[in-house]
């Protein structure tokens, strides 16, 4: 005979996926990943899904795209997006590839390129995605299949592991290595060229800095050995005189190669990027003599490398306010890079506990240099109650306390770090 009938389970039957993934709907997060997700937590943890799937469902939407306060004292912060970008698009259409006057179709370059250019003093300009992808561009439309001199001491790695022997092979371009790491001199770029060689290319090693018994040759003086120089200049500070800031250029700039001082001495190509210390969104520009940059534009990589047309419209408002001259005023890093250190000091305070401390400008600009700036302080680690606050908060960690610096924070985020300050603090509810 069979066994009689056991005792009902003592185990909750879990929810239904569709039962939990809609209550998992305030997330946000369309349904059919909420779907996913009580289907997977349903799977594993029966017993405790709808907890799982809302844990689960919290990590996702913040893995998505979102502002944030950068309370780090890192102006240029490669994961918090670099540059700082204020300048947005509304929805609707524009006229990225169409000429308004003559009602034919127009050419994506002809919009923020020609600003760009007349910015910097260049005959001619081009936008791509980013600086990696300008040096990569210019080198294999202007030297693919023969050599290109470069010094021992600027064949830098970039972020990610990328480095210039390595851009130059994926080019097509041949490299040829001169001088030594610490000591390169005018007549070691001599001997190295040759009836094959395209260009001479100079790398400003924006990302590191060598001291000591060191020598390194201008672009000028490159320039008259009587080939083409290419200068990757990376952090691309438009022009040394800063004629956008009212009191001029900074100290903490003091040696930083430009855009415009490196053209006018001569180069005929230089390359650098949108959002360092340009201060605009992810992307790179090739700026130089105008039969050039039209020779990199024909070259079937510039279509693979050309970036959108949120990008381009960011990057106009930038150009813009150069030739304005009121970057130091609309464009957040100058905003940030030039405030007084008496106005952080006056807000700090009025938002905590103060102290001075030092902010750099990163992202791969200006090693070894730091500016005096103001910060609120907790105690302790607090930096994942900071980054639980909406919006979030990024902060850092030194001699065991939690620091905002408000360098990197602009004033009309002050009431939010203060709203996350307060959730933040030891021992609030």
């Amino acid at each position: 005979m069979p066994d009689p009938p056991g005792p009902p389970s003592s185990r909750p039957r879990p929810p239904s996926i569709d039962t939990l993934a809609r209550a998992l709907e305030p997330s946000g997060l369309p349904h059919p990943v909420l779907v996913d997700i009580a289907r997977d937590a349903v799977a594993a943890h029966p017993d405790r899904a709808a907890h799982v799937a809302s844990a689960e469902a919290e990590r996702r939407r913040r893995r998505l795209l979102q502002p944030v306060v950068n309370a780090t004292g890192v102006l240029l912060h490669t994961n918090l997006g670099r540059a700082p970008v204020a300048f947005s698009q509304p929805a609707g259409y524009t006229n990225l590839e169409f000429d308004l006057t003559t009602g034919a179709r127009g050419s994506r370059s002809d919009h923020v390129a020609g600003l760009l250019a007349r910015a910097c003093g260049a005959e001619a300009a081009l936008v791509v995605n980013n600086g990696a992808a300008a040096v990569l561009l210019a080198l294999a439309a202007l030297a693919a299949g023969r050599e290109v001199v470069v010094s021992r001491g600027e064949l830098v790695e970039i972020g990610g592991g990328f480095r210039i022997p390595e851009v130059l092979a994926a080019s097509g371009a041949r490299l040829v290595e001169v001088g030594t790491t610490n000591r390169t001199r005018l007549a070691d770029y001599d001997r190295g060229r040759g009836p094959d060689t395209a260009a001479l290319l100079k790398v400003h090693t924006s990302n590191y800095r060598i001291t000591g018994f060191t020598e390194a040759v201008a672009v000028g003086p490159l320039v008259a050995l009587g080939l083409p120089v290419i200068g990757d200049l990376g952090s691309g500070l438009l022009d040394e005189a800063c004629p956008w800031l009212a009191e001029g250029p900074p100290g903490w700039l003091r040696g930083e190669p430009a855009v415009a001082q490196t053209l006018a001495a001569g180069a005929a190509i230089v390359t650098f990027s949108g959002d360092k210390l340009l201060g605009g969104p992810q992307a790179g520009v090739i700026a130089g003599r105008s039969e050039l940059v039209a020779i990199c534009a024909r070259h079937p990589l510039a279509r693979a490398l050309r970036p959108g047309g949120l990008v381009l419209g960011s990057l106009q408002e930038v150009a813009l306010a150069y030739l304005r001259r009121d970057a130091g005023r609309t464009i957040p890093f100058w905003r940030m890079a030039t405030a007084s250190e008496a106005g952080l000091r006056s807000r700090a305070e009025a938002l905590g506990a103060a102290e001075p401390c030092r902010s750099v400008t990163g992202g791969g600009t200006l090693p070894g240099v730091t500016l005096a700036s103001w910060a609120v302080t907790l105690p302790g680690d607090r930096t994942a109650e900071l980054r639980r606050h909406e919006p979030p908060v990024v902060a850092r960690v030194e001699a065991g306390r939690t620091v905002c610096d408000l360098r990197t924070v602009l004033p009309e985020q002050d009431e939010i770090l203060a709203a996350a300050l307060k959730h933040a603090a030891p021992g609030d509810g």
